[in-house]
């Protein structure tokens, strides 16, 4: 079995977590869960798992049961812990989807969008001071940031944040208005063509921003986030909620 997945110790941390969000514990569990993580990393079809993980058809239905019950973004969220929220960075990728993930039943509620570059998704991201992930929300492809930033505001928890960083997409005036109903300071620059200047901005803290870049990059070594193989909306969200999770257990 390949031992660079995760190590033991972060195994041990990692089991009682999933022990308490009511998984039963199979002999085959640890095997089980390896073989998700192994698929995220490496974005391999289900059936061509190794065999040490076992039957690939097992880890699969696996992955499909705990996506769809939110599972995996539970985990996520339990694994956050000593979150800096004195600013959050936010900001939002573009993901190429395989063709393998188009086909699914209702596929307009999916969140594959076509465009002149092809089908794709987008991760719409939101980090803490440190660049960890807090919180996200997958969506199509062609949606402008802007549209999705209210309902990422709204998942985030703003106690104790006195910055919120993002770039000039979100070039926003009634945006900065909810952020400042939040109690928060909207640190975004104003477009080149506006009539008002950037006297709002903290340039220094601005310069953080880069952070939320780093873990798009990240999460995009994983081969299952990098190009979207996953048909359903909710697989998707677990695998992106899994490799969130995952930067957050190795802390």
């Amino acid at each position: 079995m390949p031992t660079t997945i995760i190590t033991e110790e972060q195994w041990q941390k990692l089991k009682p977590i999933l022990l308490d969000l009511n998984i039963y514990d199979k002999p085959s569990l640890k095997e089980t869960f390896l073989g998700i993580i192994y698929r995220l990393k490496t974005g391999c079809p289900w059936r061509y798992l190794p065999n040490c993980y076992g039957k690939a058809n097992t880890v699969f239905k696996a992955f499909r049961r705990w996506s769809a019950s939110g599972l995996f973004y539970r985990l996520f969220k339990r694994l956050i812990k000593n979150v800096d929220m004195e600013w959050v960075s936010i900001d939002a990728t573009h993901i190429r989807a395989h063709q393998s993930s188009t086909g699914a039943a209702g596929g307009s509620n999916q969140c594959i969008a076509k465009s002149v570059g092809g089908n794709s998704s987008k991760i719409h991201l939101a980090v803490d001071a440190h660049g960890n992930p807090i919180e996200f929300i997958v969506g199509d492809g062609v949606t402008h940031d802007i549209k999705i930033a209210p309902a990422l505001l709204g998942l985030l928890d703003l106690k104790g944040t006195e910055f919120l960083n993002a770039d000039k997409g979100y070039d926003s005036e009634a945006f900065r208005e909810l952020i400042h109903s939040r109690g928060v300071h909207a640190n975004i620059p104003r477009k080149k063509n506006a009539k008002t200047s950037n006297g709002h901005m903290d340039w220094l803290i601005y310069q953080a921003r880069h952070v939320v870049e780093n873990t798009f990059a990240s999460l995009k070594h994983q081969r299952a986030i990098s190009s979207r193989y996953d048909k359903l909306l909710n697989s998707y969200i677990g695998t992106v909620s899994l490799a969130c999770g995952l930067i957050w257990l190795k802390l």
